[in-house]
């Protein structure tokens, strides 16, 4: 963050040099410019006084060509002295000539009898002399003028130079700038990033049951002090909400197991004392009461997975794979469901622990207790389990060969003790997909559900892959 924060403290800074050095340039280019104006307008004023004795009798005019020679020597400027009708008198030796437009024009105002005016603002890239013509007067008549042709090429390079010490000034307040502003970022920014942080760990402190990591700090910004502390004291509510919850799904599925028991062992008793016609009642009591058995187990393992360790690990999927489905290869065979498995050797996750044992079990729980007693169309009752790569993912797929669920039914499977309507009679808790979907995502996994052709309900789950150690 600090990336992005530093260049737009940096774009102010920028943008407020700019606004003080640009006005600051431009003011040191009038300032030259007006002493170099006033400096050629009070010569062009004295050439003018000198130039009445010519213009009124014509005399002095070797006099006054070694005064104009002499001024080009010195100033490095040329003149030139016409008469009212603004026929040259006199000029100095490399004077342009009065037929070029704007110097025709500058003489045509002195003429006229107007005073010299200030030229624009000149910047250094101009090439443009300035020219000043001023009127000779005499009994308060215009007799003839004196114009002045002065280059500007030293004034361009002095305002070069005084340019260049505004830009090095700039520059130097924009390195110090920077120097301050780092320290000012960081500062700013210090509670945020620990704030970022301690957000990425609460997660894990919440499954894990412990406190969560503090995130507020004495430096910073006071907004974000509080902004801070009002996040510990979220992060600190919500970790215990989550203890809670937890010990209370453990503690009352617990509890409830022992007058669950009990009733079990008193509906065993009346095995032989149930009269003829309340049998059926007393099925559908022992029945319900295997139910609640199951859903009590079934909270007992959902409490267990929320409480397991959210750090991920490196797990060897094939192997862990491998042994599970050697494990339900028994089950399977006594509901008498054919148990087909395709794992390749090499497959790795980067997810909780045991989620791999955890999701397979859930699966085949699932599967092999639909696919029991029901004849497909095609005749195979039998569940596959498959295991590949793909892409940065690892897919463990369970496919079985049972009633299956409709289209509109996939989305509610990942719900808690959602049963399908069809498949109320078939024994569970309708917890295991919730508990699947829980480790896909606490593992940075995703789970897929489809109907394949031939029946049946093929689950996915993907893992992010991990190469093993």
């Amino acid at each position: 963050m600090r990336s992005r924060l530093l260049p737009v403290v940096l774009s102010l800074v920028v943008l407020v040099l700019l606004g003080l050095g640009i006005p600051l340039a431009l003011s040191l280019a009038s300032g030259e410019q007006q002493r170099m104006f006033l400096d050629r307008l009070t010569i062009t004023e004295r050439l003018a006084s000198l130039a009445q004795n010519l213009v009124l009798n014509g005399q002095d005019e070797p006099h006054m060509r070694k005064v104009l020679q002499r001024y080009q020597e010195v100033y490095g400027l040329s003149s030139t002295m016409v008469d009212r009708d603004g026929t040259p008198l006199v000029s100095s030796p490399t004077a342009p000539a009065v037929t070029d437009a704007s110097i025709a024009a500058r003489l045509g105002e002195a003429l006229a009898g107007r005073q010299p005016e200030p030229p624009s603002l000149f910047l250094p890239w101009d090439s443009r002399p300035m020219l000043l013509a001023e009127p000779v007067m005499a009994d308060g008549e215009v007799r003839g003028a004196v114009l002045t042709v002065s280059p500007t090429d030293a004034l361009g390079e002095k305002v070069l130079v005084q340019w260049a010490f505004v830009l090095a000034g700039g520059v130097v307040a924009l390195v110090l700038a920077t120097l301050l502003a780092l320290p000012v970022v960081q500062w700013i920014l210090r509670p945020i990033r620990r704030l970022d942080e301690a957000a990425g760990r609460v997660a894990e402190a919440a499954v894990r049951g412990g406190t969560p990591p503090q995130a507020a700090l004495r430096s910073g910004p006071p907004e974000l002090r509080k902004l801070a502390e009002s996040f510990d004291s979220m992060a600190t509510s919500v970790t215990e909400l989550l203890a809670a919850q937890r010990a209370f799904v453990a503690d009352a599925s617990h509890q409830l197991r022992n007058p669950l028991t009990a009733l079990n062992l008193r509906l065993q008793n009346l095995d032989e004392m149930v009269a003829e016609e309340a049998l059926s009642d007393y099925e559908a009591a022992r029945t319900e009461a295997r139910r609640l058995n199951d859903v009590l187990d079934a909270l007992l393992t959902l409490a267990r997975r929320e409480a397991m360790s959210g750090a991920p690990v490196t797990i060897d999927a094939s192997a862990a794979l491998s042994e599970r489905v050697a494990a339900w290869r028994p089950v399977a065979a006594s509901r008498d469901v054919e148990l087909r498995a395709d794992i390749p050797d090499g497959l790795s996750v980067h997810a909780v622990p045991h989620a791999v044992d955890g999701i397979l079990d859930a699966l085949l729980d699932n599967a092999l207790k639909f696919s029991e007693g029901h004849v497909p169309a095609d005749g195979d009752a039998g569940v596959e389990v498959s295991a590949y790569r793909t892409g940065a993912m690892v897919a463990i797929a369970v496919r079985d060969h049972g009633p299956g669920v409709e289209p509109e039914e996939l989305d509610r499977i990942t719900d808690r003790f959602w049963r399908s309507p069809r498949q109320q009679n078939v024994a569970g808790s309708g917890l295991g997909m919730a508990i699947v979907a829980q480790i896909a995502e606490r593992s940075a996994g995703r789970l897929r559900l489809d109907l394949p052709e031939g029946g049946g309900l093929r689950i996915t789950v993907e893992l992010p892959a991990q190469p093993l150690v």
